[in-house]
């Protein structure tokens, strides 16, 4: 899969898959994209409304790791454990992630060995870094992957934009992962389409339209009952 490096708005990297002429995040901003769609209006909130000591998260589309590493920052010196389980059919290279400037964008304890290390991970198996976190990559597609029904707490759905990958945004796939919510459990994703919002009320979910990120207008966010 051929990739170019470049960078967005905010001075933080993305990717550039020349295939589907598709960036891996927002031209305005990688870092202020991910911060504000999946942590801030996504793990933060759910935290903030449950107060849990164990999350489980599933992620559509790992892509540069940005989400799995801002997600462990997070949570780096808090009592709370996350298994977090990610999806990803096409993983980059140690090499291009390597050359991914997140750790210098946002500098935390040992930013750049905890990033590298998501990367270095193993797949198919869970990987601790730390001990409070959890990774576990799984190299294969959505439509492949099997879930038990209410397994995850959170969902992250960063897969490539329907008009790019349509076949990840069917109702078929989108009711799989809504099976694999817990009650109360939320999906959050950048795409806020009418077509997703009245697929999601379809399955039964609360959407909300929220404020985008720098570059777009809405996000969406979606509790199971």
């Amino acid at each position: 899969m051929p990739l170019q490096l470049i960078t967005t708005g905010d001075g933080s990297h993305s990717l550039l898959n020349t295939d589907l002429n598709e960036t891996y995040h927002s031209t305005h901003g990688a870092v202020q994209e991910s911060l504000h769609v999946f942590i801030n209006n996504g793990l933060e909130f759910f935290i903030e409304h449950n107060k849990p000591l164990h999350i489980r998260i599933l992620e559509v589309g790992f892509g540069t790791g940005l989400n799995a590493w801002l997600t462990l920052q997070l949570i780096q010196d808090s009592k709370i454990k996350i298994h977090y389980v990610s999806l990803e059919a096409f993983p980059i290279s140690r090499d291009i992630a390597s050359q991914l400037n997140y750790p210098t964008e946002i500098k935390f304890p040992q930013s750049k060995e905890l990033f590298m290390a998501l990367h270095e991970a193993a797949w198919n198996e869970p990987v601790s870094i730390p001990s409070n976190f959890i990774i576990e990559k799984r190299k294969t597609t959505l439509q492949e992957m099997d879930f038990h029904q209410n397994e995850f707490d959170l969902v992250y759905f960063d897969a490539f934009a329907p008009n790019k990958q349509p076949e990840m945004w069917e109702v078929s796939v989108l009711r799989k992962v809504e099976r694999a919510i817990k009650p109360a459990g939320m999906f959050v994703t950048y795409c806020a389409k009418g077509q997703l919002k009245r697929d999601l009320r379809s399955l039964g979910l609360q959407v909300e339209s929220l404020p985008g990120p720098p570059g777009k207008r809405e996000m969406v966010r979606a509790t199971k009952q």
